[in-house]
């Protein structure tokens, strides 16, 4: 079952957070907290918004994501996050999750829907190349981080 997240999904949201980020090989990095997610997410002013997979009432899955603006094509959706569990992997929640995202767009007049691949990461690659994604070599990503922004 595919449904929108709710408050009470973070903490298994977290812990996919973690899993994706133990897979990347940095969760050192991971800074965010439940609490930060209930203001971010569920606050005077949510930045972000989330379906989850479900099998048995466990959430298996989730797509996060927050709208963006393209001044070249205009509103679109930014696909943060695409996590399933990796032992539920294989077994279409993943292309579920993503539908999901699309309708969304679609339903929201969206003319796009973006989001990450790491270069290394083959499976997605394919899962995402199998369902027409196109796979964008041209474009680098810029970031400054929260001493970057502090210093600026």
């Amino acid at each position: 079952m595919i449904r929108t997240g709710t408050k009470a999904d973070l903490p298994a949201i977290y812990d996919l957070i973690m899993e994706l980020a133990i897979y990347e090989k940095a969760p050192e990095e991971v800074e965010n907290s439940i609490e930060r997610m209930e203001e971010d997410g569920f606050g005077e002013k949510p930045v972000f918004e989330f379906f989850v997979a479900e099998e048995n009432g466990e959430v298996v899955g989730t797509a996060i994501y927050y709208y963006r603006y393209s001044t070249w094509k205009g509103k679109a959706i930014y696909l943060e996050d695409l996590v399933v569990k990796e032992e539920q992997r294989g077994k279409g929640y993943g292309k579920l999750l993503l539908d999901a995202i699309v309708h969304k767009a679609k339903a929201e007049n969206c003319k796009q829907v973006r989001w990450q691949v790491l270069d290394w990461n083959e499976p997605a690659i394919g899962f995402y190349k199998s369902l027409g994604a196109t796979i964008d070599e041209e474009w680098f990503n810029c970031t400054l981080d929260a001493d970057q922004i502090a210093n600026y």
